[in-house]
């Protein structure tokens, strides 16, 4: 895990100048106590490319924790954009507030706070999103991709963060209920047939993990 460490250090050395809103944001997040499970700055940028690739103009994100990936994908959005995240913890929602407003991203961020399966069924005024970032209480995976289904376009990008698990996703004597939520996620993921996916392993100083990455049809 060192190695992966160094080489996480030496590619965003290379491939992500210093930003000091992020940094602002993860040292607010931690002054919180809120707990260091963010995306990495390289998964971050990823998402965040992947949102301008979809040329995503309305984004949902369920699972805000301290805004950190919300900031990453809100800075993707083209003039005009929007993007809803959804919050459990409202000690949580109000740091998320405080580092978007620091981003300059109030105008186009939005974040309601409770249960998103709450929360998900008074998005349909807002339809149709064009990406939607999974990364949430892992049990309830599979209900939030179908809500997700529900609320997106064709040619929509789903993403769902922690699908790898260090390697236990993959033991099947391993059961606790995130990894029976992920493994639900992944058979629900595999048999809907209005979705193209792939899952893909990733290491670096977040550990060893993994994202899965959806088109729908």
């Amino acid at each position: 895990m060192d190695d992966w460490k160094r080489v996480d250090s030496y590619l965003a050395g290379k491939l992500l100048p210093e930003d000091p809103v992020l940094d602002a944001a993860l040292a607010a997040n931690a002054a919180a106590g809120l707990p260091a499970i963010d995306v990495s700055r390289a998964h971050g940028k990823l998402l965040h490319i992947l949102a301008r690739m979809n040329g995503a103009r309305r984004i949902l994100e369920i699972g805000t924790l301290g805004g950190f990936s919300t900031i990453w994908l809100a800075r993707a959005l083209p003039p005009g954009g929007r993007l809803v995240t959804l919050e459990y913890a409202a000690h949580h929602a109000e740091v998320a507030r405080a580092n978007v407003a620091r981003a300059g991203l109030s105008d186009r961020v939005e974040i309601r706070v409770g249960a998103a399966l709450d929360s998900l069924p008074e998005l349909a005024a807002l339809v149709p999103f064009d990406f939607v970032f999974i990364d949430a209480d892992k049990e309830n995976n599979a209900a939030y991709l179908d809500w997700a289904l529900r609320l997106v376009r064709s040619g929509a990008v789903i993403v769902c963060d922690n699908v790898v698990r260090a390697g236990r996703i993959a033991d099947e004597s391993a059961s606790d209920p995130a990894l029976q939520g992920t493994r639900k996620f992944l058979d629900r993921l595999a048999a809907e047939p209005r979705l193209t996916a792939t899952a893909v392993q990733t290491v670096g100083d977040k550990g060893w993990d993994g994202f899965a990455i959806a088109i729908v049809d």
